[in-house]
C-alpha cells in the first residue's frame, strides 16, 4: 500500500485574530407629506413609511484561508434605510453587508467577551448587528380628531459594536510536542505540503495544514508550532499555539527518543501533558497517539527484536504506559514507522466520527435575545453637569427626532412624553428651579413650571 501523498500547505501570511467595528444601517424616516391634487383643496397626508436599516451578516467561506483582510480595514458598516416619500411610497430598505470569513472562525462580542457564534460549517451566517426598523409615515397617525398630523416617525437607530474575530483552525489531525522533535519532518514525509524545517526552535510560527491520503480516503493534519513549558499562560505564544489544538479530533504527541536537545524524553512527555491538561482539559479526553521520533539517531530501527535492546526506547515506551498511551517508534527524516503512525491516526479517527463526544463546550454564548431587548429603551434620565441640566434617553431621542417644532401636536405629545417620565422630579431633587436651563439633545429651553399645565390630560 502506498498512502502517502498529496496535500496543500498556506502560502499566504496566516493571520488568526483581527478586531473589527460593525455598524448596521440606520432605519429611514418617514415622510411628512401631503396629498395636492386638483379641485382637492385640503388633501390628507400621504407620507410613506422609512426603509428598514440593513444587517451586518457574518458567513463562513471555505475558501478563505486567513483573517489578513481584516488587518488593512477595520470598520464595517451597512447601508442605510431610505426616508419614506410622498404618495404613500415607503423608502427601500437598506442592503444587508455580508462579511465572509474563513471557516473555524469564533466571532466574540468585545465588550461583553462572550461568543456570538462559531463559524465551523461552509455556509453557516447569523446576524450580529441589525438594522434599524423604518420610521412610520404621517398617513400613519391620521385618527378621526386629527386629520392633517404635521409629524411622522423618525427611522430606529443603527447598532455599533466591537467584534474580535478568532481563528481555530479546524483539522482532523493535530501534531504536537516540544520544538525540533520532528512535527514539521512527519507533515512533509506525510503529505506534499512543504513546511519549513531546520535544525531550530520555532521553525514553524504559523500553523501548516497537509492533506494525508491514505487508503481510499484522506484526512486533514496540522502542524502545530511546538509547545514549551508554561504555555498554557501564554509563554513561548502558548495561547496563540494551543487554540489551534482545540478543534482536532486525535492528537499525534511526538517526542524526541534521542534526546538530541539535551532533555529527557521522559521530562518532555510530562511537560506537554501537563501543558495540555491546564490549557484546557478538554485537550486530554482528545485520542492520543505518543511517538518516539529519531530511533534511528540511537541507531534503532522499527523492528520488535532490535527495539528491545534499544533501552532509551524502553525507559520512555514503559513511562508512557504507565501513563495509559500507545507509544510507536519513528523516525520522520528517513521514512521509519511513519505509515504505522498514520494509520494509528486514521483509526482513531474513524472510531472519534463513529462515536463523536457530548458537547461539553466551555464558552459563555452571547444572548441575542436579551441583546434585541432593552429594559432601559424606555428609560429618561435626568443629570446636571456643573452648568446645565440634562435630559437623555433612548426612546426619547427617536421621539425627538421625529418631533415637528413647527407643529403644536407634535411638540405637545414630546413634552407630554418628557412631563409623565417624571424626570424633572428627578431635576428639582438636584436643584432645578425655575428659569434654569435644560439641554435636550441639541436643543435648550429654559425651564418654568407652569408651562407644563398645558400638557395635563
Amino acid at each position: 500500500m502506498a498512502p502517502i501523498l498529496g496535500a496543500f500547505v498556506f502560502c499566504i501570511m496566516f493571520v488568526d485574530r483581527a478586531k473589527i467595528t460593525i455598524k448596521s444601517g440606520k432605519g429611514g424616516n418617514g415622510a411628512v407629506t401631503f396629498r395636492r391634487e386638483p379641485f382637492v383643496p385640503e388633501g390628507g397626508p400621504d407620507g410613506g413609511d422609512g426603509g428598514k436599516g440593513g444587517d451586518v451578516v457574518f458567513l463562513a467561506d471555505e475558501n478563505l484561508r486567513t483573517l489578513m483582510d481584516f488587518r488593512y480595514k477595520r470598520k464595517y458598516e451597512a447601508e442605510d434605510g431610505q426616508n419614506g416619500m410622498k404618495k404613500n411610497r415607503f423608502g427601500k430598505n437598506g442592503q444587508d453587508l455580508v462579511i465572509k470569513v474563513p471557516v473555524g472562525t469564533m466571532v466574540i462580542d468585545e465588550e461583553s467577551g462572550k461568543v456570538m457564534m462559531d463559524m465551523t460549517e461552509h455556509g453557516q451566517s447569523f446576524i450580529a448587528a441589525k438594522g434599524g426598523k423604518g420610521g412610520k409615515g404621517n398617513v400613519r397617525f391620521k385618527t378621526p380628531t386629527r386629520q392633517a398630523p404635521n409629524f411622522a416617525e423618525a427611522g430606529g437607530f443603527a447598532k455599533e459594536r466591537n467584534v474580535i474575530l478568532e481563528m481555530k483552525l479546524i483539522a482532523d489531525v493535530g501534531l504536537v510536542g516540544f520544538p525540533n522533535v520532528g512535527k514539521s519532518s512527519l507533515l512533509a514525509m506525510a503529505t506534499s505540503a512543504k513546511p519549513k524545517i531546520a535544525n531550530y526552535h520555532f521553525t514553524t510560527i504559523d500553523p501548516n495544514l497537509g492533506v494525508v491520503s491514505i487508503y481510499d480516503s484522506s484526512f486533514v493534519m496540522a502542524d502545530i508550532a511546538g509547545i514549551i513549558e508554561g504555555a498554557h499562560e501564554g509563554a513561548g505564544l502558548g495561547h496563540y499555539f494551543l487554540k489551534h489544538i482545540e478543534r482536532t479530533k486525535v492528537l499525534i504527541h511526538i517526542v524526541d527518543v534521542s534526546g538530541s536537545e539535551g532533555r529527557d524524553p521522559r521530562e518532555d512527555f510530562d511537560k506537554i501533558i501537563t501543558e495540555l491538561s491546564r490549557y484546557s482539559e478538554r485537550l486530554l479526553k482528545k485520542p492520543q497517539i505518543v511517538v518516539a521520533n529519531k530511533i534511528d539517531v540511537l541507531g534503532c530501527s522499527s523492528d520488535p527484536e532490535d527495539l528491545e535492546i534499544c533501552e532509551e526506547y524502553i525507559q520512555l515506551r514503559e513511562h508512557v504506559e504507565a501513563e495509559g498511551y500507545r507509544l510507536f517508534p519513528m523516525s520522520a527524516a528517513a521514512g521509519i514507522g511513519v505509515q504505522d503512525v498514520l494509520e494509528e491516526a486514521y483509526r482513531l479517527l474513524l472510531e472519534v466520527e463513529a462515536n463523536p463526544a457530548e458537547d461539553d463546550d466551555e464558552y459563555e454564548y452571547f444572548d441575542f435575545e436579551a441583546d434585541d431587548y432593552d429594559p432601559d429603551y424606555r428609560k429618561v434620565t435626568g443629570d446636571f453637569d456643573g452648568e446645565n441640566y440634562i435630559i437623555s434617553g433612548r426612546q426619547l431621542e427617536k421621539i425627538f427626532n421625529s418631533t415637528n417644532f413647527n407643529d403644536h401636536g407634535s411638540r405637545r405629545y414630546l413634552f407630554k412624553y418628557i412631563e409623565d417620565s417624571g424626570v424633572y422630579d428627578v431635576l428639582k431633587e438636584m436643584g432645578l428651579d425655575e428659569g434654569d436651563t435644560i439641554k435636550l439633545f441639541d436643543m435648550e429651553f429654559e425651564y418654568y413650571e407652569e408651562d407644563y399645565s398645558v400638557f395635563e390630560d
